[in-house]
């Protein structure tokens, strides 16, 4: 048994492909942009009162911007697949 655990998990890490981009794409841009701006509102709006329609509007914007990233990945702005490189 000389293959130990740390060569195990040396041997996987080795294996596995670059992320040379790591989400650096427009679509996370955006996505993490639109939902940074939900959670602002979001936050305002608990320190205002609470102010729950804002709230609940932020929790709208927050999705949105979590389809509009999936939309554009879609679209082909996101970061290519493994196969794609």
């Amino acid at each position: 048994m000389d293959n130990t655990t740390a060569d195990q998990v040396a041997t996987r890490v080795s294996e596995e492909a670059p992320h040379d981009l790591h989400g650096n794409s427009p679509a996370a841009w955006t996505a993490v942009t639109i939902v940074l701006i939900a959670f602002t509102v979001g936050a305002i709006a608990m320190v205002l009162g609470p102010n729950w329609v804002l709230f609940w509007i932020s929790v709208a914007i927050a999705v949105l911007g979590a389809l509009t990233g999936k939309v554009m990945q879609l679209l082909g702005f996101g970061v290519p697949a493994d196969g794609d490189h």
